[in-house]
């Protein structure tokens, strides 16, 4: 079941994967990366819908949600229209699940509402070093990226799996490369090139670190062991900042272990939220 809520002026798409089991079950709230939407969330949870009551959301500026001219694009803006989603939804309390981009939304979220979170899984995400050279270095191929998006992209062969190499280590399922192209051509251009700016700065590196160790919820986060966009020394930077952070590396894969190896994912996450 899908639908819309207006957040802040802002059409947010929304969508409920769960099973009819005749009894409550807890809320598990996806959280997508840069330049994606909830679509990739999917396959998870339905597999943990057994558990859950799965609600996935696009971030706004991406996916089927709308974007606004006149909002920024600070992490820390994200994390507060999470809440505002979930306040309208009548939800009072839920567990996180978030991958890269979105992961750091949701280190904003459990630190500002702790009383709103259970659990969380951050998948792919840890603490950036600064690097003033590196970092110019990035906003460059960034801005290159974002600029340069034509739709023409999804009929040249190939192109979405060469838009996807490096992301991955091993394969995933072949209308997934389309989707994500399709996610990364059809996001809005200021929420893209925005949402590089204040993820990865300055700001964040000096942060950041203090968000992780405010975690006061069980949290576990997964790595991938051949990331090559947030490798895994990241994670391990940020969960020795809390014991409350459990650190998993999952081998052979790269940026989407949740895609790459689902079976090992789902048996991991799985064991984290029983323990």
């Amino acid at each position: 079941m899908s639908s819309e809520l207006i957040i802040n002026g802002v059409k947010h798409y929304y969508q409920w994967i769960r099973q009819d089991s005749g009894y409550p079950k807890p809320v598990m709230v996806f959280i997508h990366g840069w330049g994606g939407s909830s679509k990739y969330w999917i396959d998870t949870a339905q597999t943990l819908s057994d558990q859950f009551d799965c609600l996935l959301y696009d971030l706004r500026g991406f996916g089927r949600s709308g974007h606004s001219q006149n909002a920024d694009y600070e992490m820390e803006t994200y994390a507060q229209e999470l809440s505002l989603l979930l306040d309208k939804l009548e939800i009072s309390q839920v567990y996180i699940h978030a991958h890269s981009m979105g992961a750091s939304i949701a280190v904003l979220f459990l630190a500002e509402y702790p009383h709103k979170a259970c659990k969380a899984i951050l998948t792919c995400n840890g603490i950036f070093e600064y690097n003033k050279a590196a970092f110019a270095a990035f906003y460059f191929f960034g801005r290159y990226v974002v600029k340069f998006r034509y739709q023409w992209f999804l009929q040249i062969p190939l192109a979405d799996r060469l838009f996807m190499a490096r992301f991955l280590c091993q394969p995933i399922a072949g209308e997934k490369y389309k989707a994500f192209l399709e996610d990364f051509l059809d996001a809005d251009a200021d929420a893209a090139l925005g949402t590089i700016y204040t993820c990865v700065s300055k700001k964040s590196v000096d942060t950041m670190p203090d968000k992780f160790a405010a975690i006061s919820v069980p949290t576990l986060l997964i790595a991938g062991e051949k990331d090559q966009i947030i490798p895994p020394k990241l994670g391990q930077a940020a969960a020795l900042l809390n014991e409350s952070i459990q650190y998993l590396e999952m081998e052979k894969t790269g940026h989407f272990p949740m895609l790459e190896d689902p079976q090992e994912y789902i048996t991991r996450v799985r064991d984290f939220l029983s323990s």
